[in-house]
């Protein structure tokens, strides 16, 4: 199984690295890409040494999948280059998730929409795969007429410089600033760009992908995205309107029988999700489950999951995991690994 990384130098890239090697996908031939400045330089994949190629040479090398995690306009450039090659991409930009003719998957939820005939698959927003993993088995049983959403997001959703800043302000020390306003004790309500309607791009997607993944457009959504200085994860306060009446014991139950969502409930003992709990594990948590005892049938609830993993690299992972599976792509032919510079 020949698996190219794009964008292999980055934080979502070294993540996607990390849960390769975690999860024992089997590699046979790894192939990290990244831009012509990174070319040359070595990343680490089971205690081997890779060197970094270029596109053009990760395309001729016909890799089986490709990991993509290069941002939009590299996608929107690059991922048709590899699938005419033959090449399954999955691509964790938005550049192609609200493409009518791509499949939006969380595997966990939708899986069984891939065919082999699909050579780009997108992977959903890290606010919305986490959200949707704990939405998809309420909708199934309740029927969920709205859902007001309060994120609360990591700074590595930003990338490496919002990290740095971060830390730069906690140290007192001057240096590049990801965004217009300090980080540090701070709270920033600006994810990506605003939109005419006054809407962030980063709201909107949660809204559309929601849809799209869920398969039903008439769900009604809102959601406010807000930056807030920490690394774990990101947070979510979900208030879901149901048509049907629910049980919280049900509901409880419900979420703990979801595949990879873990229930963390007990504030007798105060035991909820937090960032700082969430931080390097696949699954997405979900506590402070509690009826809103200001109108009927609505459920508060407080949802947190690791961005770069389950929000990013983990689910691009799973997907190629369940092609694989499901022989979709090729089988893997060896065991062994071919290090760039053996």
């Amino acid at each position: 199984m020949k698996i190219a990384v794009v964008g292999a130098t980055g934080l979502v890239g070294s993540k996607m690295l990390q849960v390769l090697e975690e999860r024992n996908f089997p590699v046979t031939e790894l192939i990290p890409v990244a831009s012509e400045k990174s070319v040359g330089k070595e990343v680490i994949f089971k205690g081997k040494k890779y060197k970094v190629v270029s596109v053009e040479d990760a395309i001729a090398a016909r890799p089986d999948i490709a990991l993509f995690s290069a941002g939009g306009s590299t996608s929107l450039a690059l991922a048709p280059k590899f699938a005419e090659a033959g090449t399954t991409v999955i691509d964790n930009s938005s550049a192609w998730r609200m493409d009518a003719t791509k499949k939006l998957v969380v595997p966990e939820v939708n899986a069984d929409v891939l065919t082999k005939e699909d050579k780009i698959i997108a992977n959903p927003n890290c606010s919305t795969i986490q959200m949707v993993l704990v939405l998809k088995p309420l909708n199934e049983k309740y029927d969920i007429k709205r859902i007001v959403v309060s994120t609360y997001q990591s700074v590595t959703g930003t990338g490496v410089k919002a990290v740095q800043q971060m830390e730069n302000e906690r140290n007192n020390v001057k240096g590049e600033m990801a965004y217009k306003y300090p980080i540090d004790k701070n709270a920033l309500p600006h994810i990506d760009v605003f939109l005419e309607n006054g809407y962030t791009k980063e709201e909107m997607k949660m809204v559309n992908e929601t849809r799209k993944i869920i398969g039903d457009d008439s769900i009604q959504l809102t959601a406010t995205c807000v930056r807030i200085p920490v690394v774990g994860g990101h947070s979510e306060s979900l208030n879901i309107e149901f048509e049907n009446d629910f049980d919280l014991d049900e509901v409880r139950k419900i979420l703990s029988n979801a595949p990879g969502v873990v229930v963390q409930d007990d504030v007798e003992n105060f035991v909820y999700p937090m960032p700082l709990s969430a931080h390097e594990k696949d699954e997405t948590f979900v506590g402070r489950i509690r009826r809103d005892e200001s109108q009927p049938k609505t459920l508060n609830c407080w949802v947190v999951s690791d961005n770069l993993r389950k929000g990013a690299a983990t689910n691009a992972v799973q997907i190629a995991e369940y092609l694989l599976e499901k022989g979709l792509v090729k089988e893997a032919v060896s065991p062994q690994l071919t290090s760039a510079d053996a």
